[in-house]
């Protein structure tokens, strides 16, 4: 199955979202935060996006048969 261009970036917003929750988790490191400021706009457009991704993920998941 090829993927859109779309499913692309909300793939790869969800594995940096995972990967960034991962480093908080385990070293309590906000990578996001550190690159674009604790809780800056830009930082929470971030963690919006991210969560945005993987609600559309879930969807084209859960929607398929």
């Amino acid at each position: 199955m090829i993927m859109s261009t779309f499913g692309w970036i909300t793939f790869l917003l969800v594995v940096i979202g995972g990967l960034n929750w991962g480093l908080v988790g385990f070293f309590n490191f906000d990578l996001v935060a550190t690159l674009f400021g604790d809780m800056s706009t830009l930082t929470r457009v971030i963690y919006a996006l991210v969560g945005l991704a993987a609600l559309y993920e879930l969807s084209t998941r859960w929607g398929k048969k």
